[in-house]
């Protein structure tokens, strides 16, 4: 059984009082502190006050959306965020990954497993903030990506990952070769047992983005039709092109 994490600081930001406080006492009982802000100018000064272990922020807020409150939470120093909205099509889950969020849910959702979500997201923040283990950098079709200093170069030009986009890459460098469903995915790279598997979808893409010298074709990271995704090192001309960029 996962251990829970110690107790954290959440900051709650939705204008919808109902939704706050269902969330808020939930968490609660999970024994997290929590504070809650209905708008984004003052979820940004009640962070400042009181830096969150972790921020549960509604998309759809007066005056300030929630991708905005996203990036200048963002611009003073990381923190996790789930993103909630009531709408769910592809583009805001794009949004909301292209500004840092680390989860995303569609409401209606439960309470019961938002909490589970916020524990999760925690258990691998703080992960990462510990002593990273050592491990000889990892190379393939001209990347290279250090474990230990989170660094990924393709032909020595440094690359932008986000963190989900650095641990995906280097789950799929570590084996070469191999399939993996969505669902494996999201359980060894987000280290999550449900969740929505478009999330894995969407980081492969911008991962493609990134990586790929034509994200069109890509070679790298191929689609396996009815089952997920496979790194292949061999990027030569005569290997067979991936029929599908999704």
């Amino acid at each position: 059984m996962e251990q829970q994490p110690p107790s954290a600081r959440v900051l709650v930001v939705d204008d919808d009082p109902t939704v706050a406080e269902v969330v808020s006492g939930y968490l609660l009982r999970a024994g997290h502190t929590v504070d809650h802000a209905p708008d984004g100018p003052t979820a940004l000064a009640q962070a400042t006050a009181h830096r969150p272990d972790l921020v549960v922020l509604d998309l759809m807020l007066p005056g300030m959306d929630g991708l905005e409150v996203c990036r200048r939470l963002r611009a003073h120093g990381p923190v996790p965020v789930i993103m909630l909205t009531a709408r769910g099509d592809e583009d805001d889950r794009i949004l909301g990954l292209e500004v840092g969020a680390d989860d995303y849910v569609t409401k209606p959702f439960s309470p019961r497993e938002l909490v589970l979500r916020v524990e999760s997201v925690l258990r691998r923040s703080r992960a990462l903030a510990g002593p990273r283990p050592p491990g000889a950098p990892i190379g393939a079709a001209g990347l290279t990506l250090d474990p230990a200093a989170r660094t990924v170069t393709k032909k020595g030009a440094r690359l932008a990952l986000t963190v989900r986009e650095f641990d995906l890459l280097a789950h799929f460098l570590r084996h070469p070769g191999r399939a993996f469903g969505r669902e494996e995915l999201m359980r060894d790279v987000w280290g999550w047992d449900f969740g929505d598997l478009s999330t894995v979808t969407v980081h492969v893409r911008r991962l493609r983005g990134k990586i790929e010298d034509d994200p069109a074709r890509p070679r790298l990271i191929r689609t396996v039709w009815g089952v997920g995704y496979r790194l292949d090192t061999d990027t030569s001309e005569g290997s067979a092109p991936c029929t599908t960029s999704s």
